[in-house]
């Protein structure tokens, strides 16, 4: 189970790496076809008027898309924004409370979104809501990559939820620790370092 969830987790990280790859891709030809598009009016007096039909949609659904299904894997490198002032002038014990509440909190409001999402993702279905641009996109299509982020997202904070109920500590505080040590590794290198160069 626990290889089967990481694995889902590292493939969310992907699938939105992917995605801002994508956008990199299409803002690089783009621009291609804008200098085309300059260089032809200079030589002939009139632009071809290259462009990739609704680019700048594309960008913005690939961009939601990288945004939801960067969360699980972000949240597990610890990498989303936390404020740890109240958390760091806790005794340990009242520590693990307010971060099992913490976590139970973010768990409930995360399996909300993902309901509700599903429920426009359904309806945009149903309706053949589609987009507004040069090629008409059926909106329930960008619309799923937010839905399998938040439920991918769902399921990671459940499951870190369960990991604290079982005793362990959460992934995030675990990388912050690994990284701390790291940290304090390298700042005990350097005063080495600067003694060997100036003997």
């Amino acid at each position: 189970m626990r290889k089967a969830l990481d694995a889902i987790y590292l493939a969310s990280g992907w699938l939105a790496a992917g995605f801002i790859a994508a956008i990199c891709a299409i803002v690089v030809v783009q621009v291609g076809l804008n200098l085309i598009d300059r260089v032809s009016a200079i030589v002939t007096g009139t632009a071809i008027g290259l462009t990739i039909p609704s680019y700048a949609d594309f960008t913005g659904f690939f961009l939601a898309s990288a945004s939801f299904l960067a969360l699980a894997h972000t949240l597990r490198q610890g990498s989303h924004i936390r404020v740890t002032l109240l958390l760091s002038y806790l005794p340990e014990k009242a520590g693990r409370v307010l971060e099992f509440w913490c976590i139970l909190v973010a768990a409930a409001i995360s399996c909300y979104f993902t309901w509700y999402t599903g429920l426009l993702v359904r309806d945009s279905f149903i309706f053949h809501d589609l987009s507004p641009g040069m090629i008409a996109v059926p909106l329930w299509i960008p619309q799923t990559g937010m839905l399998v982020g938040l439920a991918i997202l769902s399921i990671a904070l459940v499951d870190q939820f369960v990991g604290l109920v079982g005793g362990n500590k959460p992934d995030y505080l675990a990388v912050a620790e690994v990284l701390r040590q790291e940290h304090a590794a390298q700042k005990q290198k350097q005063p080495e370092r600067s003694g060997d160069s100036g003997a």
